[in-house]
């Protein structure tokens, strides 16, 4: 665990996990509220009987007193964790804010604002710079986490949080057949449809647009590296050609390739 930041009433902390620890580990009790957003890898996450998957799409918010378990079944993972004080909380999340969830779906914008978090740390500009990407995910992630979500339940079969999670991994692993909604179905071993509504009704958004988040995650880590050929890159993530690829990073961005290079060089 190293600390990136020490703010007034909050803190943040890169946390890397090396080893795979299938087991659940020992109960966790925290007193502050806590936004843990994933670099890369997935771990799970016990709440007395409520688990939950947490990877580069799906991050999760902590409130105090939750006796919390992890497990790494899948290998180690890379973390930002955001701790918050009581009295900040209230000010950024009102003082009637209740979690109605503690999945936080991680859209391609979270994800912008987690990686400028990180460069605003490396430039040092701790005060100012770290502190306003801070409060925008924390708002962000506090808005979302006390939006109530309807729930589908299927007679039979697989729950709905367990066919989203399947399909989540798949195309987070770019598993055989996870480029397509029938093949993946088919790996899944359930309907289209079921697939489909299940992942609607879970993560709040299409199979497709998910689909789309995780590329335009990927694209927004070659950019940050300094990747500059837009055509190799769109067709190294699937897609059709440039301008394909401009086009859906607008649509989650509202930004070209070429502003978020500037937006995310050093």
């Amino acid at each position: 665990m190293s600390e990136v930041a020490l703010l007034p009433g909050a803190s943040v902390w890169t946390v890397d996990c090396c080893a795979k620890h299938p087991g659940w580990s020992d109960v966790e009790v925290r007193g502050d509220h806590r936004l843990v957003l994933v670099r890369g890898g997935r771990f799970l996450r016990r709440i007395g009987r409520c688990e939950s998957t947490v990877d580069p799409t799906v991050a999760y918010l902590g409130v105090p007193g939750e006796a919390e378990q992890f497990a790494h079944p899948a290998g180690g993972d890379r973390c930002t964790s955001i701790g918050v004080r009581p009295e900040l909380w209230r000010t950024l999340a009102g003082e009637h804010w209740v979690l109605a969830r503690s999945d936080v779906y991680v859209d391609a914008s979270v994800d912008l604002l987690h990686r400028r978090l990180l460069r605003a740390g490396r430039t040092g500009d701790i005060q100012f710079a770290l502190a306003e990407e801070v409060v925008r995910l924390v708002a962000v992630a506090a808005l979302a986490a006390s939006r109530e979500r309807s729930s589908a339940h299927r007679r039979g079969g697989l729950p709905d949080a367990a066919v989203a999670a399947a399909a989540r991994a798949a195309i987070l692993d770019d598993e055989p057949g996870s480029h397509g909604l029938l093949p993946l179905a088919d790996r899944i071993g359930v309907s289209p449809f079921a697939l489909s509504r299940a992942c609607s009704a879970v993560m709040g958004i299409s199979l497709t647009r998910y689909r789309n988040r995780v590329r335009v995650g990927r694209a927004l880590a070659r950019i940050e590296a300094g990747d500059r050929d837009l055509a190799c890159l769109a067709a190294d993530l699937g897609f059709s050609d440039q301008a394909h690829l401009t086009r859906t990073i607008r649509v989650h961005l509202g930004e070209t390739p070429t502003a978020l290079r500037t937006l995310l060089s050093a």
